[in-house]
């Protein structure tokens, strides 16, 4: 038997905040997280100077050097965000965590940076004296999963999701399916990036940036005709997913309930987008929550802000919605935060959801005639009485993932 899945936990860090009054205030004032980074002008080479760095955090003091030190920026970030939401949800220090009936179900592009960096200079130097021991550790690509199993002592199943900027949404839609079909009563899920010049050569060497490096507010401009790429950040979110027997069975307050997720493959091209593949999926994950197109209130959108990914994502979306569903993407705020957006996205349209409003995309001035036709909410946030949400990410090699939110009223 299906089992319903249900939010019952959740936080975030990202550019614009590292707590939902302070996110919300932004998204609503119109309020960019996008800076100017003057250290990276060292890179020759490297035409952007613009990022959305997580300012002002911090390890917590009461985090063990023991199980810090295997952590880098990326996996610290998704352990903050995963105690917050562990302790929205009522199961910090739980010992549904550590009895097997809780899993993990999170990832990011890649482990962490820096850690990286050091391995390889050692290796160029054709030594290996400089490298720490727990260096792999970090940068290993399901560094996040495995050090969040060990922080917390969860000992259920372990789905690590690199899969590029589907990471996050990934994530969710494994835990929603691990609970749904009775193997996990709890899922930790989401994704974590940490901000990297390396991240930003990846799309500059490929004319993916912006580089509007005097103007870091008015970029990007998803779905803009005078968009010129996506700007990198960073961030992490997680989300506390639970069977809804066993989060009525102990009194927990649920967010939402996730209906429907689906994850499919282009097949065709490495990095170019595919609409086809976009609408697929979402077609999927709407037969998935057993729903039709019209009954689809709000559409989070990918939105990068480069040329290709706008165009077949608003084709894609026309395809499936016509321009009678508003869509926005958060992107404009942040930037794009890779591994972390899917989960991110995730939890700000949940939240959006729940108060019955969705934010603008920022800097949309002139829709861009070569998109398809779409409801953009611009200009300022807009009232909404939302009751289902879908949220759309797609990755590098192809991939494609489309989640389903219900507002949860008391049943």
């Amino acid at each position: 038997m299906s089992r319903r899945v249900v939010v019952t936990g959740m936080a975030g860090l990202c550019p614009l905040g590292q707590d939902w009054a302070t996110v919300r205030d932004r998204l609503h004032e119109g309020r960019s997280g996008i800076v100017v980074v003057p250290a990276w002008s060292v890179y020759n080479g490297l035409d952007t100077r613009l990022a959305a760095p997580v300012a002002g955090f911090c390890v917590p003091d009461h985090y063990p050097r023991k199980k810090v030190r295997s952590m880098g920026r990326v996996a610290l970030l998704a352990t903050r965000a995963t105690e917050l939401a562990l302790e929205d949800a009522g199961l910090l220090n739980s010992p549904v965590l550590t009895d097997g009936t809780t899993g993990v179900a999170y990832g990011s592009t890649s482990g962490s940076p820096p850690a990286m960096e050091n391995y390889a200079r050692n290796f160029l130097a054709n030594t290996i004296k400089g490298i720490a021991a727990t260096d792999y550790i970090q940068f290993m690509s399901h560094t996040c999963a495995a050090n969040l199993a060990v922080f917390f002592g969860i000992t259920g199943r372990l789905v690590p999701t690199c899969s590029a900027c589907t990471s996050g949404s990934q994530g969710i839609g494994y835990g929603y399916e691990a609970i749904r079909l009775g193997r996990q009563r709890v899922m930790v899920t989401g994704g974590a990036e940490e901000l990297h010049p390396i991240d930003a050569a990846v799309f500059d060497i490929m004319f993916a940036t912006s580089t509007r490096n005097d103007e870091p507010t008015r970029t990007p401009r998803p779905f803009d005709r005078h968009r010129d790429g996506l700007v990198v950040g960073e961030g992490a979110a997680t989300l506390i997913l639970e069977d809804l027997e066993h989060a009525r069975a102990r009194g927990a307050r649920i967010n939402a309930e996730v209906v429907g997720f689906a994850t499919n493959c282009d097949g065709r091209h490495i990095t170019n987008p595919d609409a086809h593949g976009m609408q697929r999926v979402m077609e999927l994950a709407l037969e998935d929550a057993q729903l039709s197109a019209g009954q689809m209130d709000y559409v989070n959108a990918h939105g990068t802000a480069t040329k290709l990914g706008d165009i077949a994502e608003s084709v894609a979306t026309h395809r499936v919605f016509g321009t009678d569903v508003p869509v926005s993407s958060l992107k404009s705020f942040m930037g794009h935060t890779l591994g972390a957006c899917g989960a991110l996205e995730a939890w700000m349209t949940i939240r959006m959801m729940r108060e019955s409003w969705v934010a603008p995309t920022l800097n949309l001035d002139e829709v861009d005639p070569e998109c398809a036709p779409l409801d953009h909410v611009r200009g300022g946030p807009r009232e909404l009485a939302v009751t289902y949400a879908m949220s759309n990410k797609f990755a590098f090699g192809g991939v494609n993932t489309s989640l389903i939110f219900r507002r949860w009223s008391d049943e």
